[in-house]
């Protein structure tokens, strides 16, 4: 009755079956485990934005990594701003989506030291090659309120991004490149800067993070091990399917084999 499963066409599908179910399993893991990562990621931004800010010498030091649990800690940073070692960082976006650059500036500390400040978006000037239109940072000492981020790098090139770059222009915030632009030792990190507010909204300060937002990963995990259960639930329904359309053509085949042959007309 069911060696027809072992026919070429059957086998095939029951193979292929085979190879889907455990992949859609690992493709619902997959994302699960983003649910599950964008959910730990809310919490841990909105812990932090909620903490009381903290001199920013409590968190970083030159040639300090900042972990993951500190990305996003309100920080203060008291001195005066480095304008002329200020760069802007290339291919940014304003929180309308408009491309441009963040201004990056220097703060030499009080006590000493120095930060890299993010002071916000600007737009690009229409040559590509030319310095943008970047409103002045604040004279004289000055207290900064922000969320520290961490250096951005892409791996081992992480702080090799200025080749072929017009002066002062970079393409990442990396604490290491400037040290070694400046000569002077740098904070790990950044500042994004959220207070003073600058005159006239420019640079446009950055958007705090969004810890609301978890995505539809969990349901695509559902959806992904759904699939998995219909994989055996359709090829049952396709085996019957078979049966039915085997046992009705061996019932016609009977019929019509049992049937008596009718007699031919008599010639005129």
């Amino acid at each position: 009755m069911y060696r027809f499963l072992l026919t070429r066409q059957w086998v095939i599908l029951t193979l292929l079956g085979l190879v889907l179910m455990p992949t859609m399993v690992e493709l619902g893991f997959w994302q699960f485990h983003r649910h599950q990562h964008r959910v730990a990621q809310n919490e841990l931004i909105s812990r932090n934005l909620e903490a009381p800010p903290v001199p920013v010498t409590d968190l970083t030091s030159p040639g300090h990594t900042v972990p993951r649990a500190d990305f996003w800690r309100t920080v203060t940073a008291t001195g005066t701003f480095d304008t002329e070692h200020e760069v802007v960082v290339r291919r940014r976006t304003s929180t309308d989506d408009q491309i441009g650059v963040h201004v990056l500036t220097p703060l030499d500390l009080r006590d000493g030291g120095t930060v890299l400040v993010n002071r916000g978006w600007v737009p690009a000037a229409p040559n590509q090659t030319a310095y943008p239109d970047v409103p002045p940072a604040p004279r004289g000492e000055v207290t900064v309120t922000g969320r520290l981020k961490a250096d951005e790098t892409t791996g081992s090139s992480g702080i090799k991004d200025l080749a072929g770059l017009p002066d002062r222009q970079v393409m990442l915030i990396n604490s290491e490149q400037q040290s070694q632009l400046l000569s002077r030792q740098v904070l790990g990190g950044y500042i994004e800067q959220t207070a003073p507010q600058p005159s006239g909204n420019r640079p446009e300060q950055i958007a705090s993070p969004d810890d609301s937002s978890i995505g539809a990963h969990m349901a695509y995990a559902v959806q992904w091990w759904l699939f998995v259960a219909a994989v055996p639930v359709g090829w049952l329904i396709l085996v019957r399917r078979e049966l039915r359309d085997r046992a009705e053509a061996a019932a016609k085949d009977a019929t019509t084999a049992d049937a008596p042959e009718q007699p031919e007309p008599a010639s005129a």
